[in-house]
């Protein structure tokens, strides 16, 4: 090969490899600089500029604040697992101070906060041996234990209580998922208690799923003798859209996913798609499910509205465990 061929082709090569840049505009990457005396609000702050996840985070802090000052009706949805951990007194905190204005949960998201009112979980392993555990009467969610005992005063607890809403209904009130847990709620008139705070300020809650877990269990032998005992889904489904309906703008924030996330979705198609949405959650959508679904899937089936400009953010989702980031967007979007 002739020299200047040679001096062709690494010019060529050149070219490709300092490709000529474009401008970008936006955020310079940047850490938190803790030569300074940062407070934990100046480093939540720094998030903004860290990248990957830090700046969704910061990105979620953003939209929620941006949610309480345009008076969104905000809908939060989470898993039973929320409950089963410490975020219980966070969501319990949101609750009692009116932050939030609908819940949508599981089972499990209404019987372990009635049940760590008569005695806590305990922490553990996420290792530990499920046979060992079994024998000796522990259950296991994740790395938290929960011993049967805990379960056997709640049904001590629950039954008179499902005696009470039976005669309710055979006195004429229709039995609703979210009218059972305002009751229970009342009932257990415990000031560590979501659902007493819930239902000392009128904040509904609802579960689309309310037999899937120990309540579930606890209705089923109460129906061996009470045959007549039956819970209304479709009033409960109707007023939930109907919040949504009513509302001028809403804002989701969906902890997990699930059956709650895509109820809470579900209710604001009816309303042309929610105006702002923050998902925490660690699913992945490759597999088509609900649960890894983005945002955008959403925006697509109508669950949100899209953003008003290319420029404008009305959604994130933070690839996160909700325990590692939901306090931090609680102190900065709604304690300050």
């Amino acid at each position: 090969m002739v020299k200047s061929d040679i001096s062709s082709k690494l010019e060529k090569v050149k070219r490709e490899v300092f490709k000529k840049a474009s401008q970008v505009k936006g955020t310079a990457i940047k850490g938190p600089d803790f030569n300074k005396n940062l407070t934990t609000s100046d480093l939540i702050n720094s998030y903004d500029s860290i990248g990957f996840q830090a700046s969704h985070l910061h990105q979620a802090i953003e939209l929620i604040k941006k949610m309480r000052k345009e008076k969104c009706t905000i809908f939060l949805g989470y898993t039973s697992g929320i409950v089963s951990s410490g975020l219980r007194d966070v969501v319990r905190y949101l609750v009692e101070n009116k932050f939030i204005d609908v819940l949508v949960t599981t089972s499990g998201g209404v019987e372990e906060d009635l049940i760590k009112t008569m005695k806590p979980f305990v922490l553990g392993e996420f290792n530990a041996d499920g046979s060992a555990l079994r024998n000796a009467g522990v259950n296991r969610i994740g790395n938290i234990f929960v011993p049967n005992d805990r379960y056997c005063l709640f049904e001590d607890w629950i039954n008179p209580h499902l005696k009470s809403l039976l005669e309710k209904q055979k006195s004429g009130e229709n039995l609703t998922p979210s009218r059972i847990i305002n009751f229970l709620g009342e009932k257990i008139n415990h000031k560590d208690s979501i659902y007493y705070h819930a239902h000392k300020n009128n904040i509904p809650v609802f579960t689309p799923a309310p037999l899937d877990g120990s309540l579930g269990d606890m209705i089923y032998f109460f129906k061996q003798s009470n045959p007549e005992f039956k819970i209304d889904l479709v009033e409960d489904h109707k007023k939930l859209i109907d919040i949504a309906i009513n509302s001028e703008k809403t804002g989701l924030i969906i902890l997990g996913a699930g059956v709650v996330k895509h109820a809470v979705c579900n209710a604001n198609l009816f309303r042309g798609g929610a105006d702002y949405a923050v998902y925490i959650n660690a699913a992945q959508e490759f597999d088509g499910s609900d649960a890894g679904a983005s945002p955008n899937e959403a925006v697509s089936w109508g669950k949100i509205k899209p953003p008003k400009s290319s420029s404008e953010k009305n959604t994130v989702k933070v690839f996160a465990d909700a325990t590692l980031v939901f306090p931090m967007i609680v102190s900065e979007a709604f304690k300050k």
